[in-house]
Order: C-alpha cells, then sequence, then structure tokens
C-alpha cells in the first residue's frame, strides 16, 4: 500500500515537505503524531490524525504515537485566542492513561518489525536544565523565525505569554529527540500544525547540518492532513452537548453511534473516506446505494458501523443500534425483551423516567388512571388528555397499541421493572419501585 497514494483518494492530504514521498516509497519510516493530555479522553476531531497513524502503519511503516506530559503543562497555542489554564501534574497523568487506551484500539502494538510504539516527552523533558535546553534548541532557532509562524502571529495583537510563545521550541525538540534516539523521520499532524511541525524540520537540519552537510534537507519531514469541516464550513466534531469523545462514559456507544447516523448526505462522502477503512471500490459501491436510495441513509449506517466497532466494540454497536430501534425505529416487544437489566440505563439515557410506587398502581383502575398518575403531568396534562390519545390510537405500551381507555393495568413489567409508555415517537419509562 502506497501511503501518500491511499491519502490523497482519501482526501486526507494537505501539505508536505520536498521528498516526503520518495523517502516513504525508499524504505520502512518512522512517523509520529503528538497528542497533548488536555482532556481525560480524546475526541471525534483527534480522529483524523489518528488515522493518519493508522494508514502509515497498514502501509509497512513504523507509527509512534507521543503523550505530551511535558508539553501538556505548557499547551499549544495554535488554534486558541486566549491563554489556555493550566492542569495539574495529577490530572495530567490520568489524562495520558485516558489517551494511552484509547490509541492501543487503533494500532498494532505487536505487529514485528513495525509495531506501534507510544512514548511520552516527559521522559526527556525531565532530564534537561533550563540553560540546557536554551543550549540544545533555543540556540539553533531565531526569534524571527518563531514569530513568523501563524499561530504565534494571531496572537500578537490580542497577546501572547513567552511560555506559549516557546511551545513550538518544545515541540521541535521532541522531533530531534525522537530522529535521534527512535530513528523518526517524519512529523504529522492537522494543518493547523504545519507551523509547529516545521520548526522540528528545521531544528534538526541546523542541529544535524555539520554531520550531514550534504544531505541537510532530506533528514525529517513533514505531512499534515486537512481539519475536518462540515460541507458549509463549520467545525466538525461537536453535539449540540459539546465534544463527542472516545470515552463512553462521557459519550455513551448509542450517541456516539447517533452522531454518526445523523449526518448529512452533503458530510458523508468526505468523512467515509476519513474516518472508516473501507476500501476504495467498497466506498464507491456505499455511494451508489446511498444515491439510489437516501432516504436508507446506507453512507451514514456505513460510518457509524464501522467506527463504532472500532471504537466500542461490536457489542457496543449491537447495543447502540438495538436503542436505536427501541427509540427511534421499528423495535417490537420481543426487542424489548431481549434488553438486558444492564442495558436499559444505557439505552434509556435522556429519555424521561417516572418511578411508581406499589400504593400507585393498587390505585389505577385503569390503563388511563396509570398514565395519569405515573407520569406526574409530564405526558400527559390529565387524565382526559390521556384518554383522548388512546382513543385517537397514538399510544403504545411496551411497542404495542393501546386502543382501550378502560384497558386493565395487569402489564407485562420488562425485566420485572420497566414499562416503556410511546405517545407518537417520545417515550417515557415507567420504573417499578
Amino acid at each position: 500500500m502506497n501511503f501518500i497514494e491511499e491519502l490523497r483518494w482519501r482526501g486526507m492530504l494537505n501539505d508536505m515537505t520536498p521528498g516526503t514521498e520518495e523517502q516513504l516509497q525508499k524504505e520502512m519510516t518512522a512517523g509520529y503524531i503528538g497528542f497533548d493530555p488536555t482532556a481525560a479522553s480524546l475526541h471525534i476531531g483527534n480522529l483524523a490524525t489518528v488515522m493518519l497513524l493508522v494508514h502509515l502503519q497498514r502501509a509497512g511503516h513504523k507509527s509512534f504515537a507521543l503523550v505530551g506530559g511535558a508539553t501538556g503543562m505548557i499547551g499549544d497555542p495554535s488554534g486558541k485566542a486566549s491563554e489556555r489554564e493550566f492542569l495539574s501534574e495529577e490530572t495530567l497523568r490520568r489524562n495520558q492513561e485516558g489517551i494511552r487506551h484509547q490509541l492501543t484500539k487503533f494500532l498494532d502494538f505487536e505487529s514485528g518489525v513495525n509495531s506501534a510504539e507510544m512514548v511520552n516527552n516527559y521522559d526527556w523533558f525531565k532530564e534537561i536544565s533550563f540553560l540546557g535546553f536554551l543550549r540544545e534548541a533555543g540556540k539553533h532557532i531565531t526569534v524571527n523565525y518563531m514569530m513568523a509562524k501563524d499561530s504565534v502571529k494571531k496572537r500578537l495583537e490580542t497577546g501572547i505569554s513567552f511560555t506559549e510563545f516557546s511551545y513550538q521550541l518544545l515541540q521541535g525538540y521532541d522531533f530531534y529527540w525522537l530522529y535521534k534516539n527512535k530513528n523518526v523521520r517524519l512529523q504529522m499532524g492537522g494543518s493547523d500544525q504545519w507551523g509547529n511541525i516545521t520548526t522540528g524540520t528545521e531544528l534538526i537540519r541546523r542541529k544535524e547540518a555539520g554531520e550531514n552537510a550534504a544531505h541537510e534537507d532530506h533528514l525529517a519531514y513533514a505531512l499534515t492532513t486537512p481539519l475536518v469541516t462540515k460541507a458549509d464550513g463549520t467545525k466538525f466534531g461537536k453535539s449540540e452537548s459539546g465534544n463527542v469523545w472516545l470515552d463512553p462514559t462521557l459519550t455513551s456507544p448509542y450517541q456516539f453511534y447517533q452522531f454518526w447516523l445523523n449526518t448529512t448526505d452533503a458530510d458523508c462522502p468526505r468523512l467515509i473516506r476519513v474516518f472508516t477503512l473501507l476500501s476504495r471500490e467498497e466506498i464507491e459501491e456505499l455511494e451508489r446505494q446511498h444515491a439510489e436510495a437516501p432516504h436508507l441513509r446506507i453512507l451514514q449506517k456505513a460510518i457509524a458501523e464501522d467506527v463504532t466497532i472500532r471504537i466500542h466494540s461490536q457489542a457496543g454497536y449491537e447495543l447502540a443500534v438495538k436503542a436505536s430501534e427501541v427509540l427511534f425505529g421499528k423495535a417490537t416487544l420481543e426487542t424489548l425483551r431481549s434488553i438486558q437489566v444492564h442495558e436499559f440505563d444505557v439505552i434509556f439515557e435522556g429519555v424521561p423516567q417516572t418511578e411508581v410506587s406499589a400504593e400507585e398502581l393498587a390505585n389505577s383502575k385503569d390503563i388511563t388512571d396509570l398514565l395519569s398518575i405515573a407520569s406526574r403531568g409530564e405526558v400527559y396534562a390529565s387524565k382526559g388528555e390521556a384518554r383522548r390519545a388512546i382513543t385517537q390510537n397514538a399510544v403504545s405500551i411496551n411497542k404495542t397499541k393501546v386502543a382501550d381507555p378502560g384497558a386493565s393495568t395487569d402489564l407485562e413489567w420488562l425485566q420485572g421493572r420497566y414499562i416503556l409508555v410511546s405517545k407518537g415517537k417520545k417515550n417515557h419509562l415507567l420504573k417499578k419501585v
């Protein structure tokens, strides 16, 4: 597999330094991407760059993931309008472990000669004194060069601290350290990282010029991928509730699956190329099928399946599909019966829920009584409204239509505890106490 050609057809190649493609065709090459542990989890905005490492390894090269235990203490000014908040060392350590765990889902760390590796820049920065760093890195990069970077120029009017100003120098030294100690020749990232990445290639060139004068322009390479945006030009990766995280405790498998399922037709051709490992032929066939029947949302389902399984496992994907069927699809009573007790909280997260006591059940003469009492006015404002909804064929109990307002309350409680009331497309879960 030709790595650069793979990125080209997927629309994942933004820019690269001269000689990059030739180097990757010549021999197995080690490349890396850095991830700052500013949160306990990666989000789908990080996923496009993670996929660069995935494709690099699939092409037979060696992928390094750098977790910035040291640089995370400062924060990258790229794309930021103001100074970042400092995080405690304890928070940074916790975040590093979360990211480390998530990256193991994408990269193969036991594939022999091109096994992926994970490194933490704190391991080398903790040994360097301030004066030592100035001699090692600061001596070789001019202030003029650093101020010409977009990440700095955009902050000059509002102000940038020396701490954030020095970030590109720290990232550049990361590349130099990996070049010297791990034979890493390529750094990759999002297009907003071009300035930081090329500082690394420049630092390597200037420090190594004496030893490799004849080859100083071909020592290290840079490559970036476009930032993923929606068809309307807005930023991709956020839902109404904020970032879509890879950690299931922050974004449940169901919410994660639904995010991809709800993407627009216009965004799908780009997203399926960037975020899935489907082949060119498979994608083009899915696009053909989607064009013939767009209402089936074939592309959305293909993206949602591929990415959800990779992040949350086959079981997580199947649970998300089941939840979607229950809340929005054509689920039946049999579907509800198949839901395990521990799955109810996941599937019905965000669905209005009411606890029903034994006394309330005893006082409910019929289904109309039960609905008006148990829903506390959240679904039906009064008993009369509940009765009208039933007579208008708008009410389902456990996915079965209720036609008689005077029907018995002797209902099947799912797993002995739950009843699902549906009014049109709105769901309300009753829980027996």
